[in-house]
């Protein structure tokens, strides 16, 4: 019995040896694995420490405390780690391992220098919690290049090489100082951070409850402090590999586009200023974002920033900022814009926005009303047709070439930048009367470009403005008892190049109370080089040009009373008799123009008869008798219009 109780204990012992033994085994390959990890951070250049490590063989629970690492790279920077603790970890091969969990205390990283602007940035994260982690054992060489770009190019390598099923922070501080600049310093302090299945470098979810903000704005005289919240802050669908694809110098030529973000949504969303401002914006969303590598390229658009930050950039730096700049947002799409009703409120008044969208190249504004000096300004909509930050940006970037001033085919690029423009629903106040200017439609579309100059035109504007009584010319109009103005003008043009012809059609101007006109213009033989910003070339060509028909209608609706009470007045007489003195006046003039067309006889005397009797339509119609050299024609127009009319077929009728 004695033996065998010996036995046991002996046994026993040794169990409990080999127990401890395999756990000091463990805990001294963690420690070798660890202390590797932190000389090869030495070997590199930078500094490395740690305080205890732990390990728990029953619970492979790893424990280190007091990591503290300084890279020694430009732009300087620190990371401190209070503490790592990991459960289950475990080894999947000489290269990465795994642990059912990993927390992390009081994480922060401080950066001094960092960019252009030598920015100073901090992150602290009092607690970090990531589940299902699995990553790679060994820390990798850093760059030999101590860039911006190459140290974002090294962290987002680490980050696609991480994967864990979720990601939790209660809070993270961004401090930041941008050494005096505009940008200011300030501090955004974010919660409730969660992300979900970290795959590769795709997030499948990621959320901020609310982020929180204060930012001291450093401008030369005008210092201002804003602080703000921003909530429900989410992003769908994150995916870094495409913007690791942007920094990769073997990318420079793929051409196609990576998608970045599915969403990203947030709101609402409070900005106040020190000086009385307050912005409320109920919400924000971004739509399938993404990144053409071989134009998105930060590292360019970097290189092109002046290096002295004491002087201003010349004529010639510039411009090739400006087309950096360009090349950049040509290489970023964004498959819609949308930010949801914003208010704002200033000392002066309150003004609102309901919407701003940008989607399928179009910007619009929709339901502005903002206070003005003279009243309240309402608008419905405003947009933007083929609008493009790339095409605009460059545009301008032209306009700045060194040593001589903009051309005029440089400015007319400006119809290549955009395919259009509408108004809709604006309310505005009439100078400084209590009437309004309200226009229903204002919009101008263009397209079909040669060169840069549109040969395809429509413009349509539908307004009403009230009779201003200091313009003498609308006084005969307020002594009609017309107190406002109804326009409606609907103009279009296009030249076809399969005719060279060009026509002006529709072009109908409505003047509510007054005249209805509608004119049709054509023109034949248009060669397709007058549509030139070279004044040389543009007269050469239209000496080719000839007039076509011409046919032009009037609806009186109350002009031909406007212009007999006038007259009426001025002579003391009844507006009978005004009307047939207009009357007469014009056909004092029908044989001097008749000797050169008999036509234009039958014209006289369809004006007169129009003048006689109102309410009625006059119509005249122009055609060529043989082929009519338009600047031929132009120059007798101004020398012997009885010449000029006698080269074409003129046709005149009235009726009600």
């Amino acid at each position: 019995m004695k033996r065998i109780l010996i036995g046991l204990i002996m046994a026993a012992v040794l169990a409990a040896g080999g127990w401890f033994g395999s756990n000091l085994y463990a805990k001294h390959r963690a420690t070798t694995q660890i202390e590797a990890a932190f000389e090869q951070i030495r070997k590199q250049g930078g500094k490395a420490s740690h305080g205890k490590i732990g390990f728990d063989l029953s619970s492979r629970t790893l424990t280190i405390e007091d990591i503290v690492i300084d890279p020694g790279k430009e732009p300087q920077a620190q990371i401190k780690i209070a503490g790592i603790r990991g459960t289950g970890v475990r080894l999947a091969d000489d290269a990465s391992f795994s642990a059912d969990s990993i927390d992390i205390t009081g994480f922060e990283v401080a950066l001094d220098q960092v960019g252009p602007a030598k920015l100073k940035a901090s992150y602290k994260i009092p607690q970090l919690t990531m589940r299902d982690y699995a990553g790679p054992v060994h820390v990798w060489t850093a760059p030999a290049d101590n860039s911006l770009i190459e140290m974002y190019r090294y962290a987002l390598d680490r980050y696609v090489a991480i994967n864990a099923s979720s990601l939790t922070a209660p809070t993270l501080t961004i401090t930041f100082d941008s050494n005096g600049t505009a940008g200011g310093s300030g501090e955004v302090t974010y919660s409730g951070l969660a992300m979900q299945n970290l795959t590769h470098g795709k997030i499948d979810v990621m959320k901020f409850d609310r982020a929180i903000l204060s930012i001291d704005v450093k401008q030369p005289g005008k210092p201002d402090k804003l602080t703000g919240e921003l909530s429900n802050i989410v992003v769908n669908d994150f995916d870094a590999t495409a913007l690791r694809a942007t920094l990769d110098p073997q990318s420079t030529s793929d051409e196609s586009y990576h998608r970045v973000y599915r969403q990203v949504s947030a709101g609402p969303y409070v900005l106040k200023s020190a000086k009385g401002v307050r912005v409320d914006i109920d919400s924000f969303s971004m739509s399938d974002i993404a990144v053409q590598p071989s134009k998105f390229r930060l590292a360019d658009l970097f290189a092109a920033l002046p290096h002295d930050k004491s002087a201003p950039p010349t004529p010639a730096q510039a411009h090739e900022m400006m087309e950096k700049v360009a090349g950049f947002y040509e290489g970023l799409r964004i498959g819609k814009i949308e930010i949801g009703k914003t208010s704002m409120a200033a000392p002066q008044g309150t003004g609102s926005i309901n919407l701003v969208r940008y989607q399928d190249g179009e910007f619009a504004v929709e339901g502005v009303d903002t206070p003005s000096s003279q009243g309240r300004f309402k608008m419905e909509r405003f947009a933007l047709k083929s609008f493009s930050v790339a095409n605009l940006v460059r545009w301008a970037a032209g306009l700045t070439t060194p040593g001589r001033a903009p051309a005029p085919d440089q400015m007319l690029g400006l119809f290549g930048v955009l395919a259009g423009a509408e108004i809709k629903g604006v309310t505005a106040p009439f100078k400084n009367t209590k009437k309004l200017v309200t226009v229903d439609t204002l919009s101008l579309d263009w397209g079909q470009l040669i060169g840069s100059i549109p040969s395809k035109a429509h413009v349509v504007a539908r307004f009403v403005t009230p009779t201003d009584p200091s313009d003498p010319k609308q006084l005969p109009l307020l002594a009609a008892g017309i107190d406002k103005l109804a326009i409606d003008l609907d103009l279009g043009a296009v030249w076809t190049e399969s005719s060279n012809s060009f026509a002006l059609t529709p072009a109908t101007l409505d003047i509510g109370g007054i005249a209805r006109a509608q004119l049709h213009v054509a023109l034949d033989n248009v060669p397709r080089e007058v549509f030139s910003s070279d004044p040389a070339q543009l007269m050469g060509q239209a000496v080719r040009i000839e007039a076509g028909s011409l046919e032009f209608s009037l609806r009186d609706n109350g002009a031909v009373e406007v212009a007999a009470t006038q007259y009426a007045r001025s002579k003391n007489v009844s507006r009978d008799a005004a009307r047939q003195a207009l009357a007469d006046e014009v056909r004092m003039h029908r044989e001097e123009i008749a000797s050169a067309n008999a036509d234009a006889g039958a014209a006289v005397d369809a004006i007169a008869s129009f003048v006689e009797t109102p309410g009625q339509t006059l119509v005249l119609k122009l055609t060529p008798r043989a082929k009519v050299p338009l600047m031929q024609m132009m120059q007798l127009l101004q020398t012997d219009p009885q010449t000029a009319l006698a080269q074409f077929k003129i046709e005149a009728s009235t009726g009600l």
